[in-house]
């Protein structure tokens, strides 16, 4: 194997930090976001309040492209990649949201880090790989740690809690599909194209609800959500177009300690120890995962 040359190696690891800072920073705004909206679902009709904020977020998601000067290169974002990548993520959010208006934060959260397991999976439908019996343990492992989330009782199981692990799948769909993009496309584009897709959906399913008058109180919370959605957007699509996708995606699962600590501090909640073994098993088996393809990237190098 022939040594990585310096000013390489440097540049590599600059793009390693880069995409590690944008993951942890999308994390902690995105739970930010997700405790806010919550908060604000006790007196509003959801989609009413998901339109509204997704409004705000393209609004200024737009200023952003319009200051940054991509505007002009808008046609590039109208791509069949960035269009069916917008189309998903508006998918996920809807269904994350609905179940987050009815799940602890934290439990939430949880299930929504599962994207690692569906990856192996689509990797065997998909690409055709033969994971070793290792990744199959830490599989099934991790959705061994999703059903002691969920908790399915004799009276069934939580029909939000699956709504959650659908937008889970959805969220890893919509992560494959952002590396298929080309680097080319500005991320602000792609950002924008997300949060339009979010907002139509949102603004044709909240003709299905009557409209309840907004408080100065809820716009401005719902102001400062629509902010950090937008950031959050942002950031995460940097994080998987800068730095080996192996290192940056475990920094994901920062998004749970911040749920944890919003729950508990907002809401008073605290899993109970099924939910607390369920996450370990989760976190260590998307670890495992994430980890043990960053080692098979350095055999293959």
């Amino acid at each position: 194997m022939d040594p990585v040359p310096l000013s390489q190696s440097a540049a590599l690891r600059a793009e390693n930090r880069r995409g590690i800072a944008a993951m942890a920073g999308a994390m902690a705004v995105f739970v930010a976001n997700d405790a806010l909206v919550k908060y604000v679902s006790q007196s509003l009709p959801p989609a009413q309040l998901i339109f509204m904020r997704g409004l705000m977020a393209t609004l200024l998601v737009l200023a952003a492209a319009q200051a940054w000067g991509a505007m002009p290169r808008w046609r590039e974002a109208m791509g069949g990649w960035v269009l069916l990548r917008a189309a998903v993520d508006a998918v996920a959010t809807m269904l994350f949201l609905v179940s987050l208006f009815h799940l602890p934060l934290a439990i939430a959260s949880a299930i929504n880090l599962a994207a690692p397991l569906f990856m192996v999976v689509f990797a065997v439908l998909f690409l055709r790989e033969r994971p070793r019996p290792g990744r199959w343990l830490a599989t099934a492992a991790g959705f061994l740690g999703v059903l002691l989330i969920i908790q399915p009782s004799a009276a069934g199981i939580n029909g939000y809690a699956l709504t959650c692990l659908a937008a889970t799948l959805f969220h890893a769909t919509r992560d494959l599909l952002t590396r298929r993009i080309a680097s080319t496309v500005p991320s602000i584009l792609i950002t924008l194209a997300t949060s339009v897709a979010v907002t139509l959906l949102a603004g044709l399913l909240s003709v299905l609800q009557p409209w309840q008058p907004f408080s100065a109180a809820q716009l401005g919370l719902l102001a400062l959500a629509a902010a950090l959605l937008a950031s959050g957007y942002h950031l995460l699509i940097t994080s998987m177009r800068h730095g080996e996708i192996s290192l940056v995606a475990p920094f994901r699962y920062t998004g749970l300690v911040f749920a944890l600590v919003l729950g508990f501090a907002v809401w008073g909640e605290v899993p109970n120890w099924l939910g607390w073994a369920g996450i370990a098993l989760l976190l260590a088996s998307g670890l495992y995962l994430l980890t043990s393809e960053r080692i098979r990237g350095r055999v293959r190098t």
